[in-house]
């Protein structure tokens, strides 16, 4: 056992260097290995500082590869205080996703339905509604864009000066405050409420600390570079622990 937590720690440390992202959060190396799983229909489990996929999953009597599938959570695995994950599927009572066999009938080629043509994509969800009045946690040029689907693309960057004020983008409270996290510098997450969060990073200084409760424009930190090449702010805003595009939510300049 103690082999294989130093092997997943080896790989988690591949995983910190490749990857942009949101929180302070402990990131379990490689892929969430496989088991049986005992899906626990409409109960959730709240993450705490220092949780990580695989522990929870462990404590819950799930595999760490369903626990991840069932919630969305994408390679590299990073999961943040304050989020819920479901100890079920989506949209199933919890059963398993085994298959049960069956002998398939005997037809003649006059009696093979045709094949029916593929159906189209679903189209894009639209943004969730959100109660946060949002608005720009600084000022300068958008220099990267959001991405569904890519971890380094998880948010925007801002590019501005070192020293520039980052404020907070709605009324919350802070939940994380540290540098603890390889490749996003000094890290800001704050609460919104049950379901929204915001994350601010590479700032040169933070000025609030965990459990603090700020207001929409409050300043936060200092804009900077640390975990990035050029004085920049990381922002991202996340809906039930999954990241969503900011442009959707931020006020038009």
């Amino acid at each position: 056992m103690r082999v294989f937590r130093v092997a997943l720690l080896v790989v988690a440390a591949s995983l910190f260097l490749a990857a942009c992202g949101t929180s302070k959060v402990v990131r379990e190396g490689g892929t969430p290995g496989a088991g049986a799983s005992t899906p626990r229909p409409g109960q959730t489990v709240t993450v705490k500082r220092g949780d990580t996929v695989y522990r929870l999953a462990v404590n819950n009597g799930i595999s760490p590869l369903d626990l991840a599938t069932w919630n969305n959570i994408a390679p590299p695995y990073t999961i943040y205080p304050g989020q819920k994950l479901r100890l079920y599927p989506s949209g199933r009572s919890g059963a398993s996703s085994s298959r049960t066999a069956s002998t398939p009938s005997r037809t003649t080629p006059a009696q093979r339905p045709s094949t029916p043509p593929a159906a189209a994509p679903d189209p894009a969800p639209p943004p969730a509604r959100s109660s946060v009045a949002w608005r720009w946690p600084a000022e300068g040029q958008l220099v990267n864009r959001f991405a569904a689907g890519d971890p380094t693309r998880q948010g925007i960057g801002i590019a501005g000066s070192s020293g520039q004020a980052v404020v907070a983008a709605g009324d919350g409270v802070v939940v994380y405050s540290g540098s603890g996290l390889v490749g996003y510098g000094e890290l800001i997450i704050v609460k919104h409420d049950d379901e929204w969060l915001s994350a601010y990073g590479h700032n040169r200084s933070r000025l609030v600390n965990e459990g603090e409760r700020v207001r929409a424009g409050q300043q936060i930190a200092e804009m900077g570079r640390t975990g990035a090449a050029r004085d920049m702010l990381h922002f991202e805003i996340r809906h039930n622990g999954r990241p969503v595009d900011p442009m959707a939510h931020l006020p038009r300049r």
